[in-house]
């Protein structure tokens, strides 16, 4: 039986794509390339609140939270670890009758610490729907949800070894697609990144 190789992890109830790989020698490029950051990893996420700019960066270090070993905290520790994420807002949303409106993002990853989306951006009060570890875990303002909505929908990288550039979209899947369809009527309009990924996702194959 082949024995695939796991080159990184997504959170558990998070989704999408992620990297495996076939040989010991490939998993150790690959693992190097994130390390210099030469993957390109990004998600979708809707978080709670309106962001107001069009992008952000959050430089904030991650350690184990000394009051819960399941969660990870922004922390100044000595044993915290770096962890930057930036986001791109895609679409924002309304408030309704039980949330205070949302806003869908698109994150980047340039450290890969655990929770890191999770934990950076219920740092900025803006959680993501549906967490229930870092968010507030109430059903209506989740839109019904009971799983973080965050998705790993693309990958670009180098072939490890023929160097060829390679690049992976994975749609939505349908769980969370469909609370995303249920804003329409709240939505503010799409920004131009917003045109650019949901044009992506629309040339993914199965889309």
């Amino acid at each position: 039986m082949r024995s695939w190789r796991t080159v990184h992890r997504l959170d558990k109830d998070t989704t999408g794509l992620m990297l495996v790989a076939k040989t010991d020698a490939a998993q150790s490029a690959l693992s190097d390339a994130i390390k210099i950051r030469a993957v390109d990893r990004r998600y979708l996420a809707l978080v709670h609140g309106y962001i107001a700019p069009e992008s952000g960066l959050v430089d904030a270090p991650l350690a184990r939270d000394s009051r819960d070993r399941m969660r990870m905290a922004v922390s100044e520790s000595a044993g915290a670890k770096q962890a930057v994420t930036t986001f791109r807002v895609l679409e924002r949303f309304g408030a309704g009758a039980h949330d205070d409106g949302f806003t869908l993002v698109e994150c980047k990853l340039y450290t890969g610490r655990t929770h890191q989306i999770r934990v950076h951006m219920a740092y900025i009060d803006h959680a993501v729907v549906g967490d229930q570890l870092y968010g507030s875990r109430r059903i209506k303002a989740d839109l019904g949800l009971e799983r973080q909505f965050l998705h790993s929908y693309w990958l670009r990288l180098e072939h490890p070894f023929t160097g060829e550039e390679l690049e992976f979209v994975d749609p939505l899947p349908e769980d969370v697609a469909v609370r995303l369809a249920s804003l329409d009527d709240l939505s503010l309009g799409r920004t131009e990144a917003g045109t650019e990924v949901f044009e992506r996702l629309l040339g993914a194959p199965d889309a």
